[in-house]
């Protein structure tokens, strides 16, 4: 048995605005909370004497990171070095060059020949011997188009026809280096990508036009006893046997994983008879403090009660309240952000509600029960900006409602620019309803 440490997508510099500048180090405190995190994924390898470390790529949110970042991040990965205990550094798209000019932030590793350390930048086998035998590892980098294929043969393709021709040249390359396996040694492939069956975050969007999406079929096979995944920052299981695993990265980057579980994999890697386990890391809370004050008789205090000191102590928080216009002057601002200094950092946004609909329309006031339809009308009535295009407003809406009946894609593809934007106006329209 061979026992590995599997993590991920560290982002070292990241979500500097959700800290401040430590005045005895003169570093951002996000920076700090990155580094201890990291040092304890390196704690846990050494105390564990882990026989492998797998790194599943992104090292940092881009290419050419500060050096002092550099410098922090090297530091806790000297130690496995230290340590004797073998690493595979992967590329992910976070590391590489926006023109093409592959994983500079990693590479200076495989330069300096750093004792031990493996960079993943390529499709490739590597046999690494550890200290209870041998294991095979199949890098798999961030792959982009211009990696597998040329410009003229995409030129007059669509999105979905390259996928599928990237698909089948990655296929055809994985093929090769799975021929070249020794079947009697436990097997390990290190992606960095988009798994078909994975659920996303922010990561769909942050690689937009420049990667692809893998179908699951092609990394649960039994050739594999182990597919550690890198650049979903969500931990999950896409797979059992053989195990697909997304470590998730290990420090929240920003709000929208504020309800994720951050952590690392430990791995006990056997030939057909692998067993893994997800490890947690205490890392820093986000927290969401959201308020309706708008019915409050005392705005200030009920936002002071939703503040208890316990939520927001060393979190990063960002607190929004909702009001009316004439509740503004009740908020005690001063003594707000004297509450929320107990936190790490935070912001305060106040959202105010549109009085226009009480004011102008009783009919849509609250405990009023209307159809959709009547509501949207009474609204397009009032607004004389829209009346020019009511009917084609209304005309959409009704389709979208109408009762088991979906609107069909051609429905939607036949629609003239007009009508488009007539749609495009309900939706604002109905969003804006449900504020009034």
């Amino acid at each position: 048995m061979i026992k590995v440490l599997h993590f991920s997508d560290i982002h070292m510099g990241s979500g500097f605005t959700h800290g401040h500048i430590n005045p005895e180090t003169g570093l951002n405190t996000r920076l700090e909370d990155f580094v201890h995190t990291l040092g304890r994924c390196i704690d846990r390898a050494i105390a564990d004497s882990v026989d492998l470390v797998l790194f599943g790529g992104d090292a940092f949110p881009d290419a050419t990171p500060p050096p002092y970042v550099q410098e922090a991040f090297a530091s806790q990965f000297r130690r496995l070095a230290d340590a004797e205990i073998p690493t595979v550094l992967l590329v992910g798209n976070h590391d590489q060059h926006s023109q093409g000019q592959g994983g500079a932030s990693l590479c200076i590793y495989r330069t300096l020949g750093v004792p031990g350390f493996i960079v993943g930048d390529r499709l490739d086998t590597h046999r690494i011997q550890t200290q209870n035998g041998a294991v095979q590892v199949i890098t798999l980098p961030w792959l982009t188009r211009s990696t597998l294929l040329t410009r003229p043969e995409t030129e007059g393709l669509s999105m979905g026809e390259v996928n599928h021709l990237l698909n089948d040249r990655l296929w055809v390359a994985l093929e090769g280096e799975i021929r070249r396996l020794d079947p009697d040694l436990p097997t390990v492939l290190l992606a960095h990508a988009m798994i078909d069956t994975a659920t996303y975050g922010a990561e769909r969007f942050l690689a937009v036009g420049k990667g692809f999406t893998l179908p699951m079929a092609l990394l649960a096979r039994s050739c594999f006893d182990y597919v550690a995944l890198g650049h979903v920052h969500r931990h999950q299981v896409l797979n059992q046997q053989p195990p697909v695993v997304y470590p998730g990265s290990i420090e929240r980057v920003d709000f929208s994983e504020e309800k994720e579980d951050k952590g690392f994999v430990m791995v006990n890697l056997s030939k057909g008879q692998t067993t893994f386990e997800f490890c947690p890391l205490p890392v820093r809370p986000f927290r969401t403090i959201e308020v309706d004050l708008s019915e409050a008789e005392n705005p200030h205090q009920k936002v002071l009660q939703a503040l208890p000191r316990d939520r927001i102590q060393g979190a990063v928080v960002r607190l929004i309240y909702h009001l009316r216009s004439d509740q503004i002057d009740q908020i005690d601002q001063a003594e707000l952000h004297q509450v929320l200094s107990a936190a790490h950092s935070y912001t305060i946004r106040p959202e105010l509600f549109s009085q226009l609909a009480r004011a102008r329309l009783p009919e849509l006031g609250l405990g009023n029960q209307l159809d959709p339809l009547v509501a949207l009308e009474t609204y397009l009535t009032n607004r004389e900006d829209l009346r020019e295009m009511q009917a084609d407003i209304l005309a959409v809406a009704q389709s979208l409602l109408a009762e088991d009946e979906a609107l069909p894609l051609e429905a939607l593809t036949s629609l003239d620019e007009p009508a488009m934007s007539s749609l495009q106006m309900a939706d604002n329209s109905d969003q804006q309803l449900r504020l009034l």
